[in-house]
C-alpha cells in the first residue's frame, strides 16, 4: 500500500527539490521550530495522511555526514530548549516538564536510510545555527550520535506526536557543522542529493 505522506521543508527550493515523490503533498512551511510545527499541524488538520516528513538540507558532522550525503534521523532532538544554569545547559526536561526527543519507527528509518544510502543518526534541532568550532564541540559532547543538525525537524515532530502519525527526518548535508563560511557551502549539489532521495523513497516506504 502507497503511504499518503505530508513532506514539510522550510524554503520553496527544498520544496521543488523533493516534489518528484509523487502524490505526496509537499509544503515550504518556513524557517524554524515554530513555523515547522505550525505547517505541519495544519496539514494535518486539513488532510489525512498517515506519514509526516521533515526534509531539507542541514548541517552535517563532518565525521559522520560529510557534505553531499544524506542523513536520516532515528532520533530528532532539540538541541538548544531548555535553559542555561552555572553549571551549564540544561534541558527542558531536566526542568521537569516537557521533550525533546521523539523516535521515528525504527523499520520506517531503517528502510529510508537504506534505500538512499543515508547515514542513520541523530538530527539536532536547532534554533539558531552552529556558527563557531566551539558550539560544535559543546553539541557533540552533549549528543554523541548527532549526524545532522537543521532547525525544523523538531517542531514537525511535535505536530506529528500530537496527531498520532510517524515522522521521519532526512536531511541532504550542504555544509559541516561549525566555523560558518557560506561561500564553502554547497547547496546545489545538497538539493541534487535531496531529489535523488526522494525518487526512491515512496516505494522504500509502501507499507
Amino acid at each position: 500500500m502507497t503511504r499518503r505522506a505530508v513532506v514539510v521543508t522550510a524554503v520553496a527550493a527544498e520544496a521543488e527539490a523533493v516534489r518528484v515523490s509523487g502524490d505526496w503533498h509537499v509544503i515550504a512551511g518556513g524557517v524554524g521550530p515554530a513555523a515547522a510545527a505550525a505547517a505541519a499541524a495544519d496539514a494535518l488538520a486539513r488532510g489525512s495522511y498517515d506519514l509526516v516528513i521533515s526534509a531539507g538540507i542541514g548541517g552535517g558532522f563532518a565525521e559522520v555526514a560529510p557534505v553531499g550525503s544524506l542523513v536520516v534521523a532515528d532520533e530528532i532532538v532539540a538541541a538548544d530548549l531548555g535553559a542555561e544554569t552555572p553549571d551549564g545547559f540544561v534541558p527542558v526536561t531536566g526542568l521537569g516538564f516537557g521533550t525533546v526527543r521523539h523516535e521515528p519507527p525504527r523499520e520506517l528509518a531503517n528502510a529510508a536510510a537504506e534505500a538512499t544510502g543515508a547515514v542513520l543518526g541523530t538530527i539536532l534541532t536547532v534554533s539558531t545555527v552552529t556558527g563557531s568550532a566551539a558550539r560544535a564541540e559543546t553539541l557533540r559532547r552533549a549528543h554523541p550520535r548527532a549526524a545532522a543538525e537543521a532547525m525544523e525537524g523538531f517542531g514537525v515532530a511535535e505536530a506529528a506526536a500530537r496527531a498520532g502519525v510517524p515522522v521521519l527526518e532526512i536531511r541532504a548535508i550542504s555544509n559541516p557543522v561549525g566555523p560558518r563560511d557560506r561561500e564553502a557551502w554547497r547547496i546545489k549539489d545538497a538539493l541534487t542529493a535531496l531529489t535523488a532521495a526522494f525518487e526512491v523513497l515512496p516505494a522504500a516506504l509502501r507499507s
